[in-house]
This record gives C-alpha cells, structure tokens and sequence, in this order.
C-alpha cells in the first residue's frame, strides 16, 4: 500500500500546491470520462485530488472505492469528501475507519448541504449538525489531516460576514489543517476574506477554489446555488462568447488563468489595503470531471513561472 501523504505535511514544505476536485459518475460512461481526465491529470503530478460526497451520503462507498483506487492506479495522493448529512455517528465512524483501512488519510469535513426538497438542514438524529463538531471526531479515529471549506462571499445561509467568520474560526478551532474555499471570479473579494480571517486569528493555509467557465448556464446555476458573482467584465465576455463553445471555453480558461496568475503573484492585489503578505498557499480546481479546462491553466501557469509543478 503506498503511504498515504498528509496535505498539511505537504503544505509545510511546498507552495503553492495544485490540487483538482472530481465527483463520483453514476453511469460507467460517466466513469470511463472520469478515469481517462485522472490518466491525462496524472503526468501533471498534482499535489492531490479530492473526490465529492453525494447528497445524503448517496454516493458514500463510491467516494471511497473512488480515492482509493485513485491512490493505487495512479500513484496520486486523494482527498474524501465527508458530509454529516444523513449519517449517524456510527456511520460516519465506519467510513472514517474504512477510508482510514484503504490507505486515505486526507478528509474534507463538511456540514453538507441540505437533501433536495429540503428548506432547511436538518441534523440526522445521532448525527452533527456542524462540519465544527465532524471534525475532531475524524481526527480522533486516527492520524488524519483534516480540510473544511471557506467562503469568501460569505456562506449563503450566515446571517452576516461576522457570524461566518465565527463559524469558521470554530472550524479552525475544532483541529482543521486547512481550508478550501468555494468557487468565487472577483479576486478582491478573495483578498479581502483572507484580510479579515487573519485579522480574527485564522492563519491555517487557504487554498482558493478555481473554476473555468466551460459551460454560461451551468456557471450561473451554480453561482446562484453559493452566492458567487460574477464580475461585470467576465459576464460581458461570456455573453460576446455565448452560443460558441470553443469561444466560451478559451474565455473561461484564459480569465482563470489571469486569475491564478494574480492569487499566485505575492502582492497581486492592487488595493494595499487588501494585499497579501504572500502568494495563495494553493490552487484548487473545480473540474467537474472535465480535466481539459484546468490542465490547460495549470500548464499556462508551469510555462509563466517555471517554479511551479
């Protein structure tokens, strides 16, 4: 079995990292597209790839055979997404314990969303109601390295950007290694999150969420969903692109790119009042199991600064 890398060991010694998010496919089309981006993503060499959790835990022994073969056929290190949506206690131990048994220490604890149809989340009885208590009950089944999410727009159920930074320095708190933000395009919202979290105190690493736009109506679903914007320079060169998916995918690569290029520039943003002391410590790619868009941005980028990868 190969020996499982910790994120936070690599987090130490190498920045940034570049790590890429897949979701387990339903059908085995879906999962014939999904090995052939890992066999493609492979010679990259990726610090990592994460690997979602359906909606209720629907796909929770997928995710696991998923990271672990991952692990085992192509030699790169794998995160598994964990929700408290429908588990108990006893659930989640067992796909600790399992993923803990395959060699897949790296674990991203989440809340979850809410089931569809549902208003609201609903904690399962002799579940979690918050990624906050997930995550020291993942870290006392082994040594793993745990991961939670950030939003730089603010979580879209947070009653302000005050409460969510409560609750992500309760995150922090609980034992997580590291954070991973959702998807976001404005930069300076970007800054000004990571300005705010070091200001309350949280100076675990943060990995940005990048994700190329491929498809106009599928990015606007999604942004929806996280309370993302768009900026107005972006949305007025996706609509010039619209109906043209050649054009639409090299407006969404090329604007990504730009976007890693400043995240990874120490200094990038240009108000000082938002400006980092340093580059992101990492890049996370949302691919959704299309690796084409983000190999072509990390390869932009390894050409732009040869120090990376």
């Amino acid at each position: 079995m190969l020996r499982a890398m910790l994120i936070r060991e690599r987090l130490q010694h190498k920045r940034p990292v570049f790590s890429f998010e897949f979701f387990p496919p339903k059908t085995e089309k879906g999962e014939a597209s999904l090995l052939r981006a890992l066999e493609r993503l492979a010679p990259l060499e990726p610090d990592f790839v994460s690997v979602t959790y359906g909606a209720g835990g629907s796909t929770r022994a997928r995710t696991r055979e998923i990271v672990a073969r991952i692990k085992r056929e192509f030699g790169i290190e794998a995160m598994a997404h964990l929700t408290c949506v429908g588990s108990t206690r006893e659930e989640l131990a067992e796909v600790v314990d399992k993923l803990g048994e395959a060699g897949v220490r790296n674990i991203l604890a989440l809340r979850g969303d809410p089931p569809k149809g549902a208003e609201s989340f609903e904690p399962t009885p002799g579940g979690f109601r918050y990624a906050s208590e997930l995550i020291p009950f993942v870290r006392e089944r082994g040594d793993f390295c745990v991961g939670a999410a950030c939003y730089p727009e603010v979580h879209p159920e947070a009653a302000h950007p005050a409460a969510d930074l409560s609750h992500l320095r309760a995150k922090v708190d609980a034992g997580a290694d590291f954070l991973v933000t959702q998807l976001f395009f404005d930069n300076a919202k970007f800054f000004e999150f990571e300005r705010r979290a070091r200001g309350a105190g949280i100076q675990v690493p943060i990995l940005a969420g990048i994700m190329p736009v491929t498809n106009v109506a599928q990015i606007q679903r999604f942004t929806q969903m996280c309370g993302a914007s768009i900026p107005a320079a972006l949305a007025r060169r996706l609509d010039e692109a619209e109906g043209d998916p050649q054009e639409v995918f090299w407006t969404g690569v090329s604007y990504a790119a730009h976007q890693c290029g400043e995240l990874l520039r120490p200094g990038g943003a240009t108000d000082p009042f938002t400006r980092p002391a340093r580059s992101v410590a990492g890049i996370h790619f949302y691919t959704l199991n299309k690796s084409p868009a983000s190999r072509a941005i990390f390869q932009i980028l390894r050409l732009a600064h040869s120090g990376l990868g």
